[in-house]
């Protein structure tokens, strides 16, 4: 129907109080400015100037007119400065997490972003590293922190936290006072990270296979769960240390001694993005992590 250049050019005319000078700020024809309103007027079925009387008088159609037009002129200054490189960054930017991550420093990091990119949207997923990797492979992720290990191999990686993966229990749980062996761990039930995680498989590699009942070996998709199950005693929970720090402080779980047979690997997480992001906004957002993660420390 029209135009922005249609809504800009009757806007000009009103702040110039005529075609003529209108015409002369464009550097357009007299001509041209009037054959621009007209074909307007024509398209609409309105009039918008009063052409019986000298100036640019505007008639009630061409002051409602005039009020949709200047929005919208309005609006397309906004996005030419909101989008200009002098601007910051704005724009969306979809990140994935692991779980151990929303429990000890994200909140960290999204504050940091927050005053350095005030502008940025984000759209978060948290999942498991194996769907993290996948996500960013089919273009669902701009970037992931996820386990250095299961990092796609196109991707680039950059280490940003390790921290120890810890057995807990609660206080009413009768445990031996000795340090305990995996077959010890193995009579007692075990809530663990869910299948297909790094830490299940490195469990289920350290039980015993003979002499004993096969373990009730629990794989939880939520470490939130986890928590709150071995918290009230369901079984032995294998957390994330910080994850745990809280309410270990307050007396609501304590620290399963283990020898060294039963003891786990650190988890190791690492920033991951495919190497066509933009490199200063990712290494922004690497900043971010690396300040969250190293203040997060326990």
């Amino acid at each position: 129907m029209f135009d922005i250049r249609d809504a800009e050019i009757v806007c000009e005319v009103v702040r110039c109080g005529g075609f003529r000078a209108a015409a002369s700020k464009l550097n357009l024809t007299q001509s041209a400015i009037s054959a621009r309103v007209s074909g307007v007027e024509e398209r609409l079925g309105i009039t918008i100037f009063d052409r019986r009387r000298r100036g640019a008088r505007l008639t009630p159609q061409g002051r409602a007119f005039l009020d949709h037009a200047t929005r919208l002129v309005t609006m397309r200054n906004q996005i030419v400065a909101g989008i200009a490189p002098q601007a910051g960054f704005v724009g969306t930017i979809r990140i994935g997490v692991a779980e151990t991550i929303v429990h000890t420093w994200l909140a960290g990091m999204l504050t940091r972003l927050r005053g350095s990119l005030p502008e940025m949207r984000l759209e978060l997923s948290v999942d498991t590293s194996p769907v993290l990797a996948a996500k960013l492979l089919d273009d669902e992720l701009d970037v992931a922190v996820m386990m250095s290990l299961l990092a796609p191999a196109p991707a680039v990686i950059n280490p940003v936290f390790t921290c120890p993966l810890t057995w807990f229990a609660s206080p009413s749980l009768d445990l031996p006072a000795m340090p305990l062996t995996i077959a010890d761990l193995a009579r007692f039930p075990i809530i663990t990270f869910s299948k297909g995680t790094l830490p299940y498989a490195e469990l289920e590699r350290k039980l015993p296979l003979q002499g004993l009942p096969p373990p009730l070996l629990h794989a939880c998709a939520s470490l939130s769960t986890t928590l709150h199950l071995t918290r009230d005693g369901f079984g032995i929970g294998l957390l994330p240390a910080p994850m745990a720090a809280h309410d270990e402080a307050a007396g609501r779980l304590r620290r399963v001694t283990t020898d060294d047979d039963a003891a786990m690997t650190d988890l190791s997480f690492a920033f991951v993005h495919l190497p066509d992001q933009d490199a200063n906004m990712m290494a922004s957002l690497l900043n971010a992590a690396r300040d969250a993660a190293k203040d997060s420390v326990v």
